[in-house]
C-alpha cells in the first residue's frame, strides 16, 4: 500500500499498550473494514489524545497509512464516547464480546459498511438502556454479524432436504434447521428457539425477542456451530448477564 494519509470513522476493537508509551488499536471502519494502527506517546500524561483511544469509542480519526500492518494514528476526534455503558458490568461485557466477535469474524480489511453501522447501533443500545445487555439481544446482534458476513443461516427448511415440515434439529455442519428424517447429526432445537431465532432475524436490533432461557442457549448453540463450520471462527460463549451476580467484574483488555 502506497503511503498516504487516510481519514475515517472507526470504532476502537481493541486497544493494547505498547512500549512506553504508545498504544496498538485493532479499528473496524467502514469503508476500509478492520485496520491495525499505533498511536504513538498515546500514554504519555499530557497526550493530546486523552482516553478517546480506549475500546469502543466511535471516532473520527486521521491515519498515516503505511505499506506494513500498523498505520500511524495522527489525530482522533470522538463522535461517541459510550461513557454509561462502561459503568454498568453487563453492558461493558456485552460491548466487549460484540467487539470480540467482530474482531473474529472480519479479520480483514475488506468493506463492510453494515458490520460498522451494526456494531455502531448495538454500542448506542448498550450506551442507553441495560436492557440491551441481556442474552436475546446480545444473540440478535451475533445472527445478524453472520447475516453481514453472508452466513445466514436456513431456517426456513431443512438445510439437508428441502422439506418445510417436522423441523426438530439445527446442524451447523448443514447449514440450518433440519427435518426428523436428516436430524442424525443435528442436536434438538426447540420450536421456541427457532422461532426466536427467525424473529430476531426480522426484527430491528432494538427489538429483539423474548426467549426461556433454554431456548437461548439452543439458539447461542445454532449461531455458534454456523460461525464454526461456515465461517471458520469461534465465538466467545456469552457471560449470560441474566444471572451474573451482582458486583462481578468484568476486565476489558487494554
Amino acid at each position: 500500500m502506497a503511503s498516504r494519509s487516510l481519514r475515517t470513522e472507526a470504532i476502537v476493537l481493541r486497544s493494547i499498550r505498547f512500549g512506553e508509551a504508545d498504544r496498538i488499536l485493532h479499528l473496524y471502519t467502514p469503508e476500509h473494514g478492520r485496520l491495525g494502527a499505533i498511536a504513538k506517546g498515546a500514554r504519555k500524561t499530557r497526550s493530546r489524545f486523552g482516553a478517546r483511544l480506549e475500546p469502543f469509542f466511535h471516532l473520527s480519526m486521521n491515519l498515516h497509512l503505511s505499506r506494513g500492518d500498523l498505520h500511524t494514528v495522527t489525530s482522533a476526534d470522538t463522535i461517541a464516547a459510550h461513557g454509561p455503558l462502561r459503568e454498568r458490568a453487563d453492558s461493558l461485557d456485552a460491548a466487549a464480546r460484540a467487539c470480540d466477535a467482530v474482531s473474529r469474524l472480519f479479520e480483514t480489511d475488506d468493506p463492510s459498511p453494515a458490520v460498522f453501522h451494526l456494531l455502531a447501533n448495538n454500542l448506542t443500545l448498550l450506551d442507553g438502556d441495560p436492557r440491551h445487555a441481556a442474552t436475546a439481544a446480545q444473540l440478535a446482534f451475533r445472527l445478524k454479524l453472520l447475516v453481514a458476513g453472508g452466513f445466514t443461516p436456513q431456517l426456513a427448511s431443512c438445510a439437508s432436504c428441502g422439506e418445510s415440515d417436522h423441523l426438530a434439529g439445527f446442524s451447523g455442519a448443514a447449514g440450518g434447521v433440519v427435518c426428523t428424517a436428516c436430524e442424525a447429526s443435528a442436536f434438538p432445537l426447540s420450536q421456541e428457539a427457532h422461532g426466536f431465532l427467525v424473529a430476531a432475524l426480522g426484527r430491528p436490533l432494538a427489538d429483539a425477542p423474548a426467549a426461556s432461557q433454554r431456548s437461548l442457549r439452543q439458539a447461542e448453540r445454532a449461531i455458534s456451530e454456523t460461525a464454526e463450520h461456515h465461517a471458520h471462527v469461534h465465538l466467545r460463549a456469552l457471560a449470560r448477564p441474566d444471572h451474573r451476580p451482582s458486583g462481578q467484574t468484568i476486565r476489558v483488555p487494554g
